[in-house]
């Protein structure tokens, strides 16, 4: 099996060196950059498998370079780990809407920033085995091709989003815990907030709000989530 590619974009080298040391014992590949500019050269040289992305760098920050990720063909699907010593939960809801799709505060464990990587690089694959496209209401999502689509237009979501449609879609009209969508989608034993869940729940809200089906994901104070066609 062949080992995956981790891109380590951070400025700081003692950070850097602590990665990828964590990272090869952990039998990754690992590769470097110090900056934005020099990183972005890298991904498409590499298409790495994960990219962990520290958020301040002098120049270009990490943010931007995630969006610049996200709106590029190559580069859309690649997981994004943001690293950053920013933990308010306004920053964690930037660091989201710009395409992260995990969020490691600074100081961290390497032990459980590997865990979150293993888990991220497991959950990129969804579950082909009940066909190539799901269909539920004006919704259908492309497995194949990694797309989904509202009536006939496709709406562009980052893989976190994808995997929480793609799991709302397969288990529909049942209520379903914040700790349990973590477990499902983010991985068992992966240490993740719950409030993570939230602040993926609201992005995935905002890019369905145009196409008028924003609400299948129903909010059921108390309880968790449930998705729910819901009939004019």
């Amino acid at each position: 099996m062949s080992q995956s590619k981790i891109l380590v974009i951070e400025d700081e080298a003692a950070i850097r060196d602590m990665l990828k040391f964590t990272l090869t014992s952990s039998d990754f590949s690992v590769s470097e950059a110090s900056n934005a500019e020099d990183g972005w050269k890298l991904v498409l040289e590499e298409i790495p498998d994960l990219i962990l992305l520290d958020w301040m760098m002098p120049g270009t920050p990490g943010v931007t370079l995630a969006q610049r990720l996200r709106q590029n063909d190559k580069t859309k699907n690649i997981p994004i780990i943001m690293l950053t010593a920013r933990g308010e939960e306004e920053d964690q809801v930037q660091g989201f809407n710009s395409g992260a799709d995990d969020y490691v505060i600074k100081p961290f464990s390497p032990r459980a920033l590997v865990a979150r990587i293993q888990a991220l690089l497991r959950r990129q694959s969804p579950d082909q085995s009940k066909g190539d496209e799901l269909i539920t209401g004006n919704m259908r999502l492309d497995l194949k091709s990694h797309r989904f689509y509202v009536v006939d237009a496709e709406i562009k979501l980052g893989p976190t989003e994808f995997k929480l449609v793609h799991f709302f879609m397969s288990h529909p009209n049942r209520v379903y815990s914040r700790a349990q969508l973590l477990d499902q989608v983010w991985g068992v034993n992966v240490v993740v907030e719950e409030r993570t869940v939230d602040v993926h729940i609201r992005r995935l809200r905002k890019l369905l709000e145009p196409t008028q089906v924003a609400n299948y994901i129903q909010t059921i104070r108390g309880s968790g989530y449930r998705f729910s066609v819901v009939e004019e």
